[in-house]
């Protein structure tokens, strides 16, 4: 077998492939056994055509046929030889078959390019530092509280602690009902957080059977274009309801805490220290994200087309199943795929980039790394360490273990500068 390998572009390769036809005869006699299961002629039953018939009557068609199947296959073995990386589906350009003489072809594919990666230390990003307030641990607690809340009917709504049924219809300038704007038997929380100012202002001090009204207007920027829309409602009560808190025992505590609070304050740290968590937790995550972007910015290349091609694939295949998981119906498989492929295009790019930095670096993920993970998932699953280790080698764990390695590489040698999150919220907002 003679192979040649041509650097078409910075990520396209093909490689040319000659083999005599002695070093694909067993294909082809295989190709010869599998059609004649299928082949009758005068004579002769399905399957029991004679060799030599076959390959007098069939022969042309049936080693052309093969040819093709043969050459994907060979294609493999040339990989495997040279070492070749392929980082997407090959594509057959070309293929010469000359009976009893040789196979040539040739295969097109994409490697990842070679990229010099620069200037990814010493990025500057922002840590935004987002505070825990007692507002949130009070409005929490009145939350959780309020699933077990019991409900008495009442006539006059005086405070926001109720939850009311209307009819609401959307009114144009004229006060006539906008068609198709309606909702009937509209369940109201006015005790919620987000309410709407207005609907409570309209329907203080208003009694079942009642009619009310309330307007607003909806500001909300498209890019850098400020939308504007005036919103008109009226309604009738229907029923009015008092939110009644259950009262506060330990034995309420341990149920919504689950079991890991026995007294309102014990609750009330569950909580804050909850919030903590997942404020660090965003923080972190919105640093690496900066940190990535600024990264890509400042490495762009051109990103092979295949293999955004198979990562994008697969993020659409991964909402598929969670669209069935989650019965979601009439998936558009079609908008989900132009809605990510930009994600695919980020990806593919942060991929090899990520590569180039692990090998600049000399990072990499050894055995130990595996086993000591291992080690602690076995304690939590029962499963023995060393299937946890085959299990994280067969399904590429090293993987994202080594993107970790990276990311916390780039985080090291970063200037990440804290800020407070609530400030710089208010400053964007007064910018606009």
């Amino acid at each position: 077998m003679d192979s040649k390998v041509n650097v078409l572009g910075s990520y396209e390769h093909e490689v040319e492939v000659t083999l005599s036809y002695d070093e694909i005869k067993t294909d082809i006699d295989d190709a010869y056994k599998k059609e004649r299961k299928n082949i009758e002629l005068p004579g002769f039953r399905k399957g029991k055509v004679p060799m030599q018939m076959l390959k007098k009557v069939y022969g042309e068609a049936i080693e052309y046929k093969a040819s093709e199947s043969i050459a994907q296959k060979k294609f493999w073995d040339v990989v495997e030889e040279l070492k070749l990386n392929p980082i997407s589906m090959p594509q057959l350009t070309d293929i010469d078959f000359q009976m009893g003489e040789k196979l040539f072809f040739k295969v097109k594919y994409e490697v990842k390019p070679e990229v010099e990666v620069k200037d990814y230390k010493g990025i500057e990003v922002e840590k935004p530092i987002f505070k825990v307030k007692e507002d949130d641990i009070e409005r929490e607690v009145t939350n959780l509280l309020k699933s077990h809340s019991n409900f008495q009917e009442a006539e006059l709504i005086d405070d926001d602690k109720f939850r009311i049924t209307v009819d609401l219809n959307r009114i144009d300038e004229n006060g006539l009902p906008v068609v198709g704007q309606g909702q009937q038997d509209m369940l109201i929380d006015l005790s919620e957080t987000n309410i709407n100012p207005a609907i409570l202002e309209g329907v203080r001090d208003k009694k079942v059977g009642d009619d009310f009204k309330f307007e607003f207007v909806d500001e909300h920027y498209h890019g850098e274009e400020l939308h504007r829309e005036e919103f008109k409602y009226s309604g009738t009560i229907k029923k009015i309801e008092k939110i009644v808190l259950p009262e506060v025992t330990e034995e309420l505590l341990s149920k919504i805490s689950r079991s890991k609070a026995k007294t309102l304050d014990e609750f009330k740290q569950q909580i804050r220290d909850n919030y903590s968590s997942y404020y660090k937790s965003q923080a972190e995550n919105i640093v690496t994200n900066s940190l990535l972007n600024k990264v890509i910015e400042q490495n762009d290349f051109p990103v092979p087309p295949g293999y955004v091609e198979t990562i994008l694939n697969n993020l659409v295949e991964s909402e598929k199943e969670n669209a069935k998981r989650y019965k979601t119906p009439n998936f558009d498989e079609k908008g989900v795929r132009e809605y990510l492929k930009p994600r695919a295009e980020w990806t593919a790019k942060w991929q090899i980039i990520m590569e180039v930095i692990a090998s600049k670096e000399n990072l990499k993920v050894e055995d130990s790394d595996l086993e000591k993970i291992a080690e602690e998932e076995a304690e939590k699953t029962g499963i023995s360490k060393e299937k946890l280790v085959k299990f994280y080698k067969d399904s590429n764990r090293s993987i994202g273990l080594l993107e970790e390695k990276v990311i916390n590489f780039l985080k090291e040698n970063a200037n990440i500068n804290e800020i407070d999150a609530e400030q710089r919220a208010k400053e964007k907002k007064d910018k606009k």
